[in-house]
C-alpha cells in the first residue's frame, strides 16, 4: 500500500529532519483544519499545531504502519491533543470561576484579510474539482465523515472513495500552490 506519510513517519522515527520538514509541508494545513474545527479559535489552533508537530517528532517511533495509515495517525494525534486542550480549558475555568472580563479574541484586521483571501483561494480551488469529489472531500476533511460513510453516500466502493479523496487532495494542493 502506498502511504507517503507513513514512509515519512518511519524516517522521522530515526530523527530525519528532511522528512520532518516534508511531513509538515504535506500535513500542516489538514491538521490545522482539524484543530481549528475542534478548538474554534485560530490562535489556539496554531499553538496546538506546533505542539502536535512536536509530538510527531517525539512519538514517530510509536507509529505502526501495520495498524493504519500515516495521515490517520496524524489526525488522531491532532484530534486527541485538541480534546485535551478543551478539557484543560474546562478544568481551568471551573477552578477560576466566572471571569468578569474576557480578553478580546477577535482576529486583527490583518489576520481577517489574510484569512478571507485564503478562503477565497480554497473555494476557487474547490470549484476546479468535480462536484461529487468536492462534496466528498468536504465530507471527509471538514465534516469528519468516514471513508466508509462517504462510499455508501456516493454508492461507490471503498477503494474508489479513497482514490477520489487522494486525487482530489492532490488537485487541491496543486491549485493552492499556484
Amino acid at each position: 500500500m502506498d502511504d507517503p506519510i507513513a514512509d515519512l513517519l518511519l524516517k522521522i522515527a530515526v530523527q530525519d529532519r528532511t522528512a520532518f520538514r516534508q511531513i509538515y509541508s504535506d500535513a500542516a494545513s489538514k491538521l490545522m483544519g482539524v484543530l481549528l474545527r475542534i478548538l474554534g479559535n485560530r490562535a489556539e489552533a496554531e499553538d496546538a499545531l506546533q505542539e502536535v508537530f512536536t509530538r510527531v517528532w517525539l512519538r514517530a517511533a510509536r507509529f505502526d504502519a501495520a495498524k493504519g495509515r500515516g495521515m490517520t495517525w496524524l489526525i488522531a494525534l491532532a484530534r486527541n491533543h485538541a480534546i485535551d486542550r478543551i478539557r484543560a480549558r474546562r478544568d481551568q475555568s471551573a477552578e477560576e470561576g466566572e471571569m468578569e472580563a474576557v480578553a478580546d479574541t477577535t482576529p486583527r484586521a490583518e489576520t481577517r484579510l489574510i484569512a478571507s483571501g485564503e478562503v477565497r483561494r480554497i473555494n476557487a480551488c474547490f470549484e476546479t474539482l468535480e462536484p461529487e469529489r468536492a462534496t466528498a472531500l468536504r465530507g471527509a476533511y471538514i465534516a469528519g465523515h468516514s471513508y466508509q460513510d462517504l462510499a455508501a453516500q456516493f454508492d461507490v466502493p471503498l477503494n474508489t472513495m479513497r482514490t477520489w479523496l487522494r486525487r482530489s487532495l492532490q488537485k487541491l494542493k496543486e491549485c493552492m500552490e499556484q
